[in-house]
């Protein structure tokens, strides 16, 4: 399926993104118990150097998150999450003012402060169903929306997952959160089909197989499958030495329409778009 028109730019706090190209988005973990990097970025002076070295590899957004999402991930109260992202968020957008910067959280209480701490994107893996008031507060903020498709909670989301269809229950779920988003005023939105998040290993290389499909809703599609158990699975490799098949799904999505690339490894994520681009004629 195409879409005749795709909107390709996104208003960031006054500041214009163009996605005309694919882009990365580097990960910021600020976290002790993410699947990869746990821990390995606490304190303002290291976030700061790993951010420095994502941007200088290419990165175009920066995604800083302070609550782990994966599967059995143990829950944090709004103002830890808080404690660890606000004084990050603004040292980063004072040391590199010309970065993009995603806030990666459902809550909408830390999505309004990290706006307003310098913030420019909401990125939301639960599309608003854990936080009533996120839509509206998004609304408000005036800031590109990232939805993320997932189904159930980081608790139970990978026990044996079901679906008669997956790619068609992700659209129709896209389907009814597009409108409500609208309705609520959001302008600028991105699609996240949620690799790894209740799906199983078929269900996600079904998605990513089925990935053009999802531009018949004509907005910017983000991927993140960076170093996760779909491709652990194939390749036999733990999350450590995932780079490889990440580099092989990184590819499959730009050339099945990927907007941003949400990963680990920026450079080699840089050198994926550069190849797609060079294929495509864009040197």
């Amino acid at each position: 399926m195409q879409t005749l028109f795709k909107k390709i730019t996104l208003n960031c706090c006054g500041r214009i993104l163009s996605l005309e190209k694919p882009v990365v988005m580097g990960i910021l973990n600020l976290t002790p118990d993410s699947f990869y990097d746990g821990g390995q970025h606490f304190g303002i002076e290291t976030a700061i150097k790993h951010v420095e070295k994502m941007l200088i590899d290419g990165a175009s957004i920066i995604d800083i998150g302070g609550y782990s999402t994966r599967p059995g991930a143990d829950e944090i109260s709004v103002d830890e999450e808080l404690k660890r992202i606000i004084p990050v968020i603004k040292s980063i957008s004072k040391e590199f003012p010309e970065a993009f910067l995603s806030v990666d959280t459902f809550r909408s209480k830390v999505a309004f402060e990290s706006i307003h701490a310098g913030a420019h994107i909401v990125n939301d893996i639960s599309s608003g169903d854990d936080d009533t008031e996120m839509m509206s507060i998004v609304a408000k903020l005036g800031t590109p929306y990232i939805m993320m498709h997932k189904k159930g909670s980081s608790k139970n989301m990978q026990y044996n997952p079901q679906y008669e269809n997956v790619v068609l229950e992700v659209m129709n779920y896209f389907t009814a959160k597009i409108a409500e988003a609208k309705n609520a005023g959001i302008v600028d939105l991105i699609i996240d089909p949620g690799f790894g998040f209740g799906k199983n290993t078929q269900h996600n290389y079904q998605l990513l197989n089925a990935l053009d499909d999802f531009q018949i809703f004509g907005l910017p599609l983000l991927v993140g499958v960076s170093r996760k158990k779909m491709i652990q699975a194939i390749t036999g490799n733990d999350s450590a030495n995932a780079l490889n098949g990440t580099t092989a799904a990184n590819t499959i999505a730009l050339f099945k329409g990927a907007n941003i690339l949400r990963v680990h490894d920026v450079k080699q994520a840089v050198e994926c778009i550069n190849i797609m681009n060079a294929t495509h004629g864009i040197i």
